[in-house]
């Protein structure tokens, strides 16, 4: 299986590590493309990405490649499966380079599209991207509970492969399935893609809640009203219950909103301590997607009548609109209702 992963940030160049180290070494090749030429120079000679996964060693048989995408034509025309490693913002252009490539596709971003031109049509996911992009192309998506640190040093991880097509999915077990990374196939995209963009928001929200020492109640009613929101829209846009139950909703929101190696919980500790946005974002170094999707998901949840309201209070949050201390104050002087969804 020829394998390429377009995208040498973290999570990309995890994947390629994980892929590149599973079964089937002498019946594989995988080769991981960084837009970066100087970027992928230095993996080349020191076999490690110093930028994303500093410490992390690249194997052997791990191709690096560079340059424009263009100038790998070559490695694609041989691609049986190819994975973009990209944030949201950068999916759509990587989708209509690939329109018309005859193998699967593949994407690692979890988020909402920033709307396109007319500010009031809503963001998109990736599999809606895909329809619009890239409208012959089979795609999906491989989500889930998972920091690419873990994943890039082989600790247990479980995935969900989620596509409309089986063949999809089944392709993305074989790729990366290994003695270190489960991966479960689900054919739930929409549900799949939507806790994988919500969890990001409820993060930034619990970091908030953790920054400002509100305890572990407070945290756990966050998680689990977050749970509910993060449901209601997936309901509202199609998907199915039980994914929420499942890697890439409840699984996927507990590790984001609790774990230390979380970028967009770390956003909102830094947020609490009295950093602005623009200082807490540049202080990470990497793309905390929760940042940039929180408004689209909140449109979108506007549009469908859905009520979302941590989510909303991460927006105001975001905006300035409002201060740690009031957002909590907000969200704490809603009135009583029934629990459920």
């Amino acid at each position: 299986m020829n394998i390429v992963v377009l995208g040498a940030g973290a999570w990309g160049t995890a994947l390629a590590i994980g892929a590149a180290a599973a079964q089937g070494g002498a019946n594989r090749r995988v080769a991981l493309w960084a837009r970066d030429a100087q970027q992928a120079s230095d993996m080349q000679a020191r076999r490690e990405n110093r930028r994303y996964l500093p410490g992390v060693g690249l194997p052997p048989a791990l191709h690096i490649l560079s340059g424009p995408l263009q100038e790998a034509a070559p490695a694609l025309a041989q691609a049986d499966l190819v994975v973009i490693g990209t944030p949201m913002s950068g999916l759509r252009g990587m989708l209509q380079a690939l329109a018309e490539h005859p193998a699967p596709v593949a994407w690692l971003c979890k988020g909402f599209e920033a709307p396109q031109g007319d500010s009031a049509v809503a963001g998109l996911l990736g599999h809606e991207v895909r329809a619009q992009a890239a409208p012959h192309l089979k795609g999906g998506v491989l989500s889930g509970p998972s920091f690419a640190q873990e994943v890039a040093t082989g600790q247990p991880t479980a995935l969900v492969a989620a596509s409309e097509h089986a063949e999809v999915r089944e392709l993305l077990v074989a790729a990366f399935h290994s003695s270190s990374l489960r991966v479960y196939a689900n054919d739930d995209i929409v549900g799949v893609e939507v806790g994988g963009a919500v969890k990001n928001v409820l993060a930034i929200a619990t970091g908030l809640c953790d920054g400002l020492n509100l305890g572990l109640n407070a945290r756990a009613a966050l998680v689990t009203r977050g749970l509910a929101e993060m449901t209601r829209l997936g309901l509202a846009l199609g998907a199915r219950a039980d994914t929420f139950m499942g890697l890439s909703g409840l699984g996927d929101l507990v590790l984001t909103a609790t774990g230390d190696l979380s970028r967009n919980r770390k956003v909102g500790q830094l947020l609490a301590q009295g950093l602005s946005l623009a200082q807490a974002v540049d202080s990470l170094g990497h793309v905390a997607e929760g940042v940039y999707s929180a408004r689209t998901v909140v449109q979108r949840a506007r549009l469908l009548g859905v009520d979302m309201p941590i989510s909303e209070g991460v927006v105001a949050l975001l905006e300035g609109r409002l201060q740690p201390g009031q957002a909590v104050a907000t969200l704490m002087g809603r009135d009583p209702k029934e629990e459920g969804l």
